[in-house]
């Protein structure tokens, strides 16, 4: 099994493979110190969306970081309730004043609007791009055909599905990102795999099961970047302590579904 590689591509900027997510991040002077320390134990991918505690999130990054470092990627989402062009429009507008800047470094779809076809949502946001608004554009929960549809509009750079190892649904995904160079960010990464195997596992290499969780993840594909969620200083090292665990074939294989 070769060694699993600390960063992914994100275009042509590097980013580290274990990143954060924020969906429980409230704008306080705790999280704020949260954030800034995140960043000095080496993460440089955070993810958050317009409607993550009520704007909270981004509001909290935009206080804690902004401006960002070069080698900072924030990412952010809109769209979850649809809406259209102007509903997203508006979206950007407030995402851009909460994370005080004037360029997201990734900006997803976060989810398909059926009422509007992809190619001009994504037409929208490759205005957003070809201005220097938005420097990468990802999609959130797509299938394979969907991303084929959006990347006739404009390049995408990461893809955001559900994926752990109780959630596999979205094996060809992976496979499609891997082999167009497209990032693929599992969200809820530490979901399922609760069973004697993987604590075994766990015991084996002295770590914790969820470490376990995110290094298969991490060796499923190298551009996977899973994106945990935490609160805990303590926690985010031990996540990004996965970085550091390399699984068998064997061991890979009893984990499987």
């Amino acid at each position: 099994m070769a060694a699993v590689r600390s960063t992914v591509p994100l275009g042509e900027q590097p980013v580290t493979r274990i990143g954060l997510g924020t969906n429980r991040l409230s704008n306080t002077a705790e999280s704020h110190g949260f954030l800034r320390a995140a960043v000095d134990e080496g993460v440089k991918f955070i993810d958050t969306a317009h409607v993550y505690t009520s704007g909270e999130s981004e509001s909290a990054i935009g206080a804690a970081l902004a401006p960002f470092g070069e080698d900072l990627v924030i990412a952010t989402k809109g769209g979850y309730h649809g809406g259209g062009d102007e509903r997203l429009r508006s979206e950007l507008a407030r995402s851009f004043e909460r994370l005080r800047t004037e360029t997201i470094p990734l900006y997803y779809l976060h989810r398909i609007d059926p009422e509007v076809p992809i190619e001009e949502t994504m037409g929208l946001l490759k205005e957003y791009q070809d201005t220097g608004r938005v420097t990468h554009v990802g999609l959130s929960q797509l299938t394979v055909p969907e991303i084929d549809r959006a990347r006739t509009v404009l390049p995408i750079a990461a893809v955001q599905n559900e994926y752990n190892l109780s959630q596999r649904k979205h094996d060809d995904v992976v496979d499609y990102c891997a082999s167009a160079g497209i990032a693929f960010v599992p969200f809820f990464p530490l979901r399922g795999g609760k069973s004697r195997r993987l604590r075994e596992i766990a015991e084996r290499h002295n770590a914790t099961p969820g470490q376990i969780k995110l290094a298969a993840l991490l060796h499923r594909s190298q551009n996977v970047a899973p994106i945990p969620g935490t609160l805990s200083i303590d926690h985010l090292r031990e996540n990004l302590g996965a970085l550091e665990i390399e699984l068998s074939d064997e061991e890979l294989e009893t984990l499987g579904p």
